[in-house]
């Protein structure tokens, strides 16, 4: 009916391209038109304003030899101002964009360490988008924007990659694990070295303290009983620890100190040889 009327429609965000017996006239936008067709008017298509997308996976190695698939986001348009261009100059918009994608990233990654590559996206999504919009220009379409979405390496270089982040990890790991253990060893240590030493101080009191009270007991001892000797006093209190000594032993039911000379008796002698030990010692200097 529309061509029977000479009326042609065209959508919004699309313009229509007019020819004239075959050659192009006019760019028509949206909106009603009419298009004698009996005058050799005719409306050869349409093309579309929109953005579009297009993702392009490439294949390509990079310098240290390890080969990766780089998917690229191309988003472009045609513009209106050249939408003869657009539409005469291409016959296939996508596949000339994809052979300008692949140009370029296998001339951008191969010079790049697979790391690096993932380092500088944004270098190489730039200078995709520099040679697109250099090359797409001259036939009408815009290139709005330029993305590296993806880079993935092979399967087997992603688990070794993987297992290298989790080695390092695991060795840092094990180095902090290592550097608590020996601060808790320092600490211990310390807090042995502490408790021995005022363990020493204790059993050097409790030494003086006995020293002390036996210097007063003989002292008093001495003064109280007329003719005692400071050596009976301590035979006396020799005789007295032996007994306190063996009642303590005996109290213990599983008590192995044996005693060997044992008897009453032997507290002199224990007390003698101490003595004469001294006096040797004294007689020496």
């Amino acid at each position: 009916m529309g061509d029977l009327c000479c009326l042609y429609k065209v959508d919004q965000s699309n313009v229509a391209i007019k020819e004239s017996f075959g050659k192009f006239e006019d760019v028509l936008e949206p909106g009603c038109h009419c298009v004698p067709w009996f005058c050799g008017k005719k409306i050869a298509g349409q093309l579309t304003l929109r953005l579009q997308q297009l993702d392009v996976k490439c294949e390509t190695k990079t310098k240290d030899n390890v080969f990766v698939n780089v998917v690229a986001s191309i988003q472009y348009r045609a513009l209106a101002d050249k939408a003869n261009d657009a539409f005469y100059k291409l016959t296939n918009t996508k596949s000339q964009i994809r052979a300008y994608v692949f140009d370029v990233i296998r001339a951008s990654v191969p010079k790049l360490d697979l790391d690096d590559a993932f380092e500088q996206k944004n270098e190489i999504a730039k200078a995709v988008e520099e040679e697109l919009e250099k090359a797409m220009s001259a036939y009408g379409f815009e290139i709005v924007q330029t993305l590296i979405v993806d880079i993935a390496p092979d399967e087997h270089v992603k688990r070794a990659m993987n297992e290298i982040n989790a080695a390092a990890r695991l060795r840092v790991a094990a180095t902090e694990k290592a550097e608590a253990e020996k601060i808790l060893q320092i600490k211990r240590a310390e807090g042995e070295a502490e408790s021995k030493y005022l363990s020493g101080l204790g059993i050097a009191r409790q030494r003086q303290a006995i020293v002390d009270g036996l210097r007063d007991s003989v002292l008093g001892f001495s003064v109280n009983v007329p003719g005692t000797t400071a050596k009976d006093v301590m035979d006396m209190v020799l005789v007295t620890q032996y007994f306190d000594t063996m009642k303590e032993i005996g109290a213990c039911s599983k008590s192995s100190a044996v005693f060997i000379p044992h008897g009453p008796g032997a507290v002199r002698d224990v007390a003698t040889q101490i003595r004469d030990g001294l006096l040797q010692g004294n007689a020496t200097d």
